[in-house]
């Protein structure tokens, strides 16, 4: 057995169905060990693929997705996508290989200080410096990931832990240096040595065990108060984020307990699809008004940053609840009249257990869902516009009528996607997947594979502008190879359109944001997939069709739409 043999043991007693990961020396007998207990293992293209991929897995699963990377460049290629994890509080193991242990600062390929690197951007890193101490590093790995404020972990391991001791021993040449001279000796006798500490004390038989995980219940005392808030308000706003869905299979119980309070709800991030297609619940529009007219507001797993102008977009005279498992997001900008440290989804599933009566609510309810309709209408009206090429609002009304029960929507971009979230409706609770605050570019393909291999009965569209869709194109070589049959949809305008729009008004100038109506759909059709041209507003049905039913063969697919250019979103961009 090797060190990879170790740690492979302790990710399938924690259940990891696919490790994601980039070929590297470092690395490679964690990958051999995972294959030998049939956990898959997922080759991508680019490192911030394999955490991205992971990161989805985190969110659909509700448990700590993985990737391993080998040491140097493997490792800082993935910091974008380690920084999204932890801004998002994804639950991620990061595997990184290292340089061999009696090496480290003498020069050796790819010997950086990695872990003051990884250290900001993590719950918890670590550098692992005995082979006896993989499987317990790897077991508090899962803890810490999964505990509290999730988040992204590290956990660096070098080289002469991973293989087997022989081999080790090879590495280091102590059976090559020869003479007699006294230091010759002395450097034989100290690899020797180092050898057998590193190799000390291992149980290669230890049975490792899933980790607990703990719940953040609210007091009673907490829940009592909100619900005596609740009896004598006559206008309340329910705002759910990605957070109150960390507790991914509680997330059928939390849509349940939000219906059964009744109080109109504008759902973000991984909370979008909370309520189905067509919740009367659920208001799409006008957020920021519904805000300034209520007279009570309630965050769930939500801070108060620049999505609701640093807590600016909630009136001062409204009566303020947040429930966040974060203490610092919980009062970040704005102090809470109401402050629940608790897991989200566990709050309203607490509240919804007083039975607060919402005939109350009514005329407020009614009051949201009109003006919700007449801003549906406007965007029909704005879709029905003619163009020489495809108008986006219509195009997304197409897709929506396309996407099927069981559809994943990847959100990958700026405009393109921005538009999509004013049309498109997810169908159920983990259905909607986009990068969260930090607003990254070229989670896609990553996200496609961890929806696509954690759901594979569901139907994934990845929503790209063709800016975002340039970080991970070559991902398309990835998913031929493991056979996973994605819908990408990129909407191609040439430009940088959330930025240029702002850019060219204010400055006079579109340096920096033009781009090429490149021919997306031929460069996945040299990795093996389909691509479809899309640019008449009168094929969109027929080719959508024919997209679904090749990615139902067992074909990925992309379709490249040649966008008409749109002001719908302008004045939208977020600094």
């Amino acid at each position: 057995m090797h060190g990879g043999d170790l740690i492979s043991e302790v990710l399938k007693a924690q259940g990891t169905q696919q490790i994601f990961c980039l070929s590297g020396g470092h690395v490679a007998p964690i990958f051999v060990g995972c294959k030998n207990r049939n956990i898959r293992v997922v080759d991508v293209r680019n490192e911030a693929t394999a955490v991205f991929a992971a990161d989805a897995t985190a969110r659909l699963s509700g448990e700590p997705g993985v990737a391993v990377v080998t040491a140097g460049p493997g490792l800082t290629n993935t910091i974008t996508a380690v920084k999204n994890a932890q801004m998002a509080q994804s639950p991620v193991i990061i595997i990184g290989g290292a340089t061999a242990t009696a090496l480290k600062g003498r020069g050796a390929l790819q010997d950086i200080d990695q872990m003051a690197l990884m250290r900001p951007h993590v719950k918890w890193a670590k550098t692992i410096k005995k082979v006896k101490d993989l499987a317990p590093s790897f077991e508090k790995a899962f803890f810490i990931a999964q505990n509290g404020i999730t988040g992204p972990v590290f956990l660096e391991c070098p080289i002469d832990l991973l293989y087997e001791e022989k081999l080790v021993r090879e590495l280091y040449g102590t059976k090559s240096i020869a003479g007699k001279s006294l230091t010759s000796r002395m450097i034989n006798w100290y690899l020797q040595r180092h050898v057998k500490k590193l190799f000390a004390g291992v149980d290669w038989h230890a049975k490792p065990k899933k980790q607990p995980v703990s719940t953040m219940q609210p007091t009673t005392a907490k829940i009592r108060k909100a619900s005596q808030k609740l009896t004598t308000t006559k206008k309340p706003v329910l705002l759910i984020g990605s957070q109150a869905m960390v507790q991914a299979g509680q997330a059928e119980r939390i849509a349940e307990a939000v219906k059964q309070l009744g109080i109109p709800v504008f759902l973000s991030g991984m909370a979008r699809g909370l309520l189905g297609q067509k919740s009367s619940l659920h208001i799409r529009h006008k957020r920021r008004m519904a805000l300034r007219e209520a007279d009570l507001v309630i965050l769930a797993g939500v801070p108060c940053d620049f999505r609701l102008d640093y807590g600016q977009h909630i009136r001062k005279s409204s009566y303020f609840i947040s429930a966040n498992r974060s203490r610092k997001d919980l009062t970040k900008n704005r102090r809470p009249d109401l402050g629940v440290h608790c897991d989200a989804g566990d709050f309203l599933i607490g509240l919804a257990k007083q039975k607060i009566s919402s005939s109350a609510w009514l005329d407020w309810r009614e009051h949201l869902q009109q003006r919700d309709h007449v801003r549906e209408q406007e965007i029909t009206q704005q879709s029905a516009m003619q163009s020489a090429r495809v108008n986006p609002l219509l195009l997304f009304r197409e897709i929506e009528n396309h996407l099927t029960q069981n559809s994943i929507i990847v959100a990958d971009g700026g405009d393109f996607v921005g538009t999509a979230s004013y049309i498109l409706r997810p169908r159920g609770p983990l259905t909607w997947l986009d990068p969260g605050a930090f607003g990254t570019l070229g989670v896609g393909a990553g996200f496609g594979l961890g929806s696509k291999l954690h759901k594979p009965d569901s139907l994934v569209w990845l929503i790209y502008g063709d800016g975002s869709v340039g970080y991970s194109l070559a991902e398309f070589d990835t998913f031929v190879r493991h056979k996973i049959p994605v819908i990408a949809v990129v909407g191609n305008d040439a430009c940088w359109s959330q930025i240029a729009r702002e850019q060219v008004e204010m400055l006079g100038d579109d340096v920096g944001t033009a781009l090429a109506r490149s021919d997306y759909h031929k460069v996945v059709e040299g990795f093996g997939a389909k691509g479809f041209l899309l640019d008449n507003a009168k094929d969109i049905s027929t080719i959508l069709k024919q997209a679904q039913d090749v990615a139902q063969s067992g074909t990925p697919v992309l379709i490249n739409v040649h966008l008409a250019k749109s002001d719908f979103r302008k004045g939208s961009i977020s600094v």
